[in-house]
């Protein structure tokens, strides 16, 4: 359910935790070009500033800045590759992370807290498109198990300490993103990432054919990170209530679909190989939105618009990814 009266950030401190993610990056920069929080406080800590794996680190950072509100954008992420490789680094990083930044909020009495999970919390056969009463209905998608895992044990954490300390904490599912600050990483980067290099460096070596893994045909939902990013404020604002509450399009379009927007974006003009000895991953995956409608948010950037400033920047930031420079044939493709 919706709040009985709007949370205000207004002169607030908002911790984003995790603000060199790409979510973290977005809520960032919609933070600083809303009117509506011209007055709220950013609060935000490096890498070698603060280990959020530390838990004494986390509880004196956090009672000493005094954040009114967090946002929990920050996790170690992966994808099929990553996931299967360092199950182990995955699952307890994330446990770790997300544990202490929960409870140092509880302990320094912060107002309200949102945690950001993953669609793979949900089983990997669940119907389509997902309701958010999925959850635990199933059985997980075994590549993805480790981070699920740890996503399902936030939201549960959440609702425990609202249940037992009446802490406003909520939880919010986001479908896959997309965007600027995307990760490159061949370990890690997703599919829109993947394939984003793939054919950039086709197009740009004048490759004849760009492989791509699996068959295409498994369903997927994309969402702007900007839109995530002004969902997440909006639900931040607006919703309180146990239940975890989905983010996303509602649309939904194939692998292969998806692969030809990045076709005519980058201009690839050779031949696109499908390999099926590579894994889809689950089959489909959409969620339903309906939830979020029905409180007044819709997402506002097309897919065709969203990927096109996606490439926009990628052009125009390429010379500082890390991690742009692994050959085209050997990039990840996962789903």
């Amino acid at each position: 359910m919706s709040s009985p009266a709007p949370y205000s950030l207004a002169g607030k401190r908002l911790w984003v935790a995790g603000h060199r993610g790409m979510v973290g990056q977005a809520l960032l920069r919609r933070l600083r070009h809303g009117k509506e929080f011209e007055t709220c406080e950013i609060l935000t800590a490096a890498r070698d500033e603060l280990d959020l794996r530390n838990q004494q680190a986390v509880a004196t950072w956090v009672r000493r800045k005094k954040p009114q509100a967090v946002i929990i954008s920050v996790a170690r992420v992966g994808n099929i590759y990553s996931n299967n490789m360092f199950p182990a680094e995955i699952l307890y990083d994330n446990l770790m992370i997300t544990v202490n930044i929960i409870h140092a909020a509880y302990l320094s009495g912060v107002e309200k807290l949102l945690f950001i999970g993953s669609s793979c919390i949900y089983p990997r056969l669940a119907e389509q498109p997902i309701k958010e009463d999925a959850l635990l209905s199933g059985k997980l998608d075994p590549d993805h198990e480790s981070y699920a895992v740890a996503k399902i044990a936030g939201i549960k954490l959440c609702q425990a300490y609202r249940r037992q300390y009446r802490c406003d904490y909520i939880s919010a599912i986001p479908a896959n993103l997309y965007g600027p600050e995307d990760d490159f990483n061949i370990r890690s980067s997703h599919v829109s990432a993947a394939l984003l290099k793939k054919f950039h460096d086709a197009t740009v070596h004048n490759h004849d054919t760009v492989t791509v893994w699996g068959t295409g045909k498994p369903r997927r939902e994309f969402l702007h990170v900007d839109d995530a990013a002004d969902a997440f404020l909006f639900l931040l604002r607006h919703y309180s209530d146990a239940n975890i509450i989905n983010v996303g399009s509602g649309e939904e379009v194939t692998v292969s679909a998806f692969a030809r927007y990045i076709i005519d974006i980058t201009g690839f003009k050779g031949r696109v190989v499908y390999d099926p000895s590579y894994p889809d991953g689950v089959p489909r995956r959409v969620l339903d939105v309906s939830a979020l409608h029905k409180m007044g948010w819709r997402a506002k950037i097309p897919l065709d618009k969203g990927l096109r400033l996606y490439y926009d920047w990628f052009l125009d930031s390429r010379h500082r990814l890390r991690h742009a420079d692994y050959p085209p044939e050997s990039s990840p493709q996962p789903v």
